[in-house]
Order: structure tokens, then sequence, then C-alpha cells
């Protein structure tokens, strides 16, 4: 699609103006387009792979995990690239700009790769953490860009920027699994998580080569800190590291290491944080009356979202794990691997997307209110894990379940993320203290991360028993109260939001 280039007279005022479009937009967005699929492919593509590596045997050159320590390193290694999206906000607005940051946390991330394709596995363990705080760089700051792009906020296309560019991460999402799963799981392990590492390079490669139609306002970095601020900013994170340096360091000489001791403190920061952010806010004495009220309303949004994604980001984990060890991987004759289940999801939003925002359209005044769509969003979820119940029972003994099972639960997810994600995006923006209006969205990110820590937690205390028929039943019903709560107390709710409908 970066060829998709021709002559077209933009708007007064935007950064194409008179020059080359990209599909009528500013030539920018090919750049930003194509960074974040190759981005999401290598991604997705290593998402693909992850625990059916760890579970794998030795023998078949895989870890050999247990399935729920797997579930949990996968779990706090999804929470953790959401948790560190909002440090990555931080290190653009105060040291490096966004498009400075982009490149840095690119070029961790195709670092952190190459290190998952080394045959060694404490390799490996260093390669998600360069994932993990590359991906946190990159991802705060993308979208941030394609904004810039339009710095009229009325320019009639902003919308349609960013909807192109949501496709570019459905693609990369989409072709990963396919590309890196195959290669992966019936070639070599550390082959296809090298390919993730060159995907990541052609989308790095891609920004530096256009990074000169990205607007201007990219490279400037907000507020800058001060010779004293960054002092001291140094000496606390140097004490900081000091401190975590000497406490491994004992657990590991003693012989007490494990890799819970990395798991559970990570999974308890996930929780801690927002908690934490949100009594800060909420106690600013700078907000008014009405402003802590909204962010009161939010704090019910933020926790329905959390128990949504403690279910919706098991793809990756549980049905990865139910994937291979319960569902036939043959589908009217068609052989195919385990990792494909995963390019699922965003071929589903891609060809629904455009149904729901059509569909919302034609019900204008009729739509359903905001605390509705979330109700059903995270009630959607729970069905899905009511669906995942019966495939478990299905899938009693040595039987393999057919892959129909597998296809309807991620239609089901599908469809459930379209009627929550954007509704939450949107809810945060407008029930954000103008104060709070960046940090808010990060909290936003945050409701990912405890919902992934939740998950983690429950995999580290009931180990495999969290892949069991019962397991599914309480995940799915605990979801489907919460929508139910959601309807039921959506007046109270409503009441916090004040003036936002």
């Amino acid at each position: 699609m970066a060829s998709s280039l021709t002559k077209d007279a933009a708007p007064q005022g935007t950064p194409a103006a008179g020059g080359k479009t990209f599909l009528g937009h500013p030539r920018g967005l090919a750049t930003l387009f194509m960074t974040e699929t190759w981005e999401r492919f290598s991604y997705y593509g290593m998402r693909a792979l992850l625990v059916l590596y760890l579970t794998a045997s030795v023998t078949d050159g895989g870890l050999g995990m247990k399935a729920a320590t797997a579930g949990a390193i996968y779990s706090v290694y999804t929470a953790t690239v959401y948790l560190l999206a909002m440090p990555g906000g931080w290190f653009a607005d105060r040291l490096w700009g966004p498009r400075r940051t982009v490149a840095i946390g690119g070029t961790i991330i195709m670092i952190g790769h190459f290190l998952l394709a080394v045959p060694v596995k404490a390799s490996f363990f260093v390669g998600l953490v360069f994932i993990a705080v590359g991906s946190g760089l990159l991802k705060s700051n993308i979208s941030t860009m394609v904004g810039q792009l339009y710095p009229d906020r009325n320019d009639p296309r902003r919308d349609g920027g960013f909807t192109i560019f949501y496709i570019g991460i459905n693609l990369g999402a989409f072709l990963a699994p396919l590309a890196i799963g195959t290669v992966g799981q019936q070639v070599d392990w550390h082959l296809g998580f090298a390919m993730a590492g060159v995907g990541m390079g052609l989308g790095l490669a891609q920004f530096l080569i256009g990074t000169r139609h990205l607007a201007p306002v990219s490279s400037v970095v907000p507020t800058p800190l001060d010779d004293a601020e960054r002092a001291g900013l140094m000496k606390k994170a140097l004490s900081w590291l000091a401190a975590a340096v000497v406490f491994y360091g004992v657990v590991t000489f003693t012989g007490h290491f494990t890799i819970n001791w990395v798991l559970w403190p990570l999974s308890l920061l996930g929780l801690a944080l927002p908690a934490y952010y949100f009594t800060r806010i909420r106690r600013d004495q700078e907000l008014t009356p009405d402003e802590k009220t909204k962010v009161g309303g939010y704090i019910w949004f933020f926790i329905v979202a959390a128990v949504f994604w403690m279910i919706y980001d098991q793809s990756g984990s549980t049905l990865t794990v139910f994937a291979s060890e319960h569902t036939a991987s043959t589908l009217w004759g068609f052989n195919f691997p385990e990792s494909w289940f995963q390019s699922l999801n965003p071929l589903f939003v891609m060809a629904l997307a455009p149904v729901f925002a059509a569909l919302w359209m034609t019900l204008g005044r009729r739509n359903p209110s905001t605390t509705v769509k979330f109700a059903l969003g995270v009630a959607g979820i729970g069905v899905s894990f009511v669906v995942m119940m019966l495939a478990q029972a299905a899938a009693s003994g040595d039987v393999k379940v057919t892959p129909l099972w597998l296809a309807v639960v991620y239609l089901i997810q599908t469809t459930a993320e379209l009627c929550l994600s954007p509704v939450g995006l949107s809810v945060t923006t407008k029930l954000a203290p103008v104060k709070y209006a960046s940090q808010m969205m990060g909290l936003w990110f945050l409701a990912v991360t405890a919902g992934d820590c939740v998950a983690a937690i429950l995999q580290l205390v009931i180990g495999d028993a969290f892949l069991s028929e019962t397991s599914f039943a309480i995940q799915g019903f605990v979801a489907l109260a919460a929508g139910a709560a959601f309807v039921l107390y959506r007046k109270r709710v409503i009441a916090l939001m004040g003036d936002v409908h």
C-alpha cells in the first residue's frame, strides 16, 4: 500500500499540502502505516509462537514448561508491554520527542527478537525484556504522530487517517501467524523468532527512510527536562537499579531463584499502579469537583475493561494451548499449524469493523448508550468462555474437537471487542480531566495490564487447573455477571459521568 501515492491537493495547512499524498492523506501516513504493519507483524508473529515454544518438549526444541507457567509468563509479558506504554509517553514528552522515541523503540524491539533467535535460554528471556521495553516506547508514540499529521483537528480526513492506520495494525497481526507461525512450528522455533526480527527491521527501515514526511512537531520535545531534573532522575534510576541487582543477586546466590520471583512482583505491580494513579488523581486539589466525579465514574469502566482483557488476552496463551492439545489441525482436508488460529481475530476485525461503524451510524439517536455498549462487550467476552467450557467438555479424553469451536470463540470475542474497545478509548478522552488528558489514556492501557496480571496470578495459584472446563465456566460467568451489574447500575454510572453521554 505504501506505493499507492498520487498527486492530490491536500487541505491548506497540512504537511502534505500541494504535494504527494497517500490515498488522499498526508504522505507521512504511508510511513507510519508500514512501520506499524511490520511492527505488529513482528509482535504478533512472536506472540503466536511464544506459549507453543515454552510448552514444547526439550526434544522438540522447546523449553518444556507446564502450560500454566507458560501462560503466566505470556500474561505478565503482555501486561508489561502495556504497563511500559506510560513511561514510553513520558520519554517522548520529556527526553526525546515522539519521532526519536519510536526509532529507539523499534531498534530495541528488533534486537529483542534476534535475541529470541539465539538458542540459549537466558538470551530468550533477555529478548522478551527488550521487546517489552521497545514496545512501550513505540506503542505510546506512533499513534500520536498519526494525529500530528493533521494539525487542524477539524480536518475531515483525520478519522479516516486513523482508520487506515488501524487497518495496518490488523494487517500485520493477520499475516504474522501465517508466516512466522508456520516457519517456527514446522521448520525451527528460532528461525521463526528471527523472522520477527527481520519484520521489525523492515519496519524500522521504512520509518527512517520516510521520516522526512512526518510532521515537524514530531521531533519536538514538548516539556524537556532541565539539568537538575535530569540529574535527579538519573540518581533515582541508578538507586532502583542497584536495589534490584542486590535483591535478585541475593536470591540467585542463595539458590532460591525461580521464574516466580519475576512473575509475582510484576503481576502485583500491574495491579498496584492503576490503584496508585487513580488515588493520586482523585486527591489532586487542582481538579474541580465535577472532574473528580467523572474520574469516579471512569473507575467503573476501568474495572469492567480489566475483566474483559483478562479473558480476551488469553488468545495467545489458554486458547493456543487448547488449540495445540485438544483441537484438530485439519479442516475440510486442509492441514495447518495451531498458530494460525491467532490470525482469526484480526481477520474478523477487518471484516466486521466497517459493519459496526455503519451500524452505529444507521442507528443514530437509537444508538445504545456508552454503558450499554460496554456491558455488551464484557458480556460477549463471557459468552465466548462459556462456549470454551462446552468445547473443553467436548474434548474430554483424547478427543480432538473441530477447529470450528475456536473459530466461533474468536468471532464472539471480536464482536465483543468492537463493542467495548473503541468505546473505551472514546469515553477515556471524554471523562479525563484537562490536566490528566494524556495520562488517562495511559490508564486505559493499564486496564489491559490489570486484566493480564489477574490472569497471571490465577495461573500461578491454581496451575494447570486454569485450563479446565471449570475455569472457563467461572471466568465466563464472572464476565457475564460484570455485564449484568454494569447494566443494573448504569444510572449511577451515568450520574457520575455528568454532561458526558
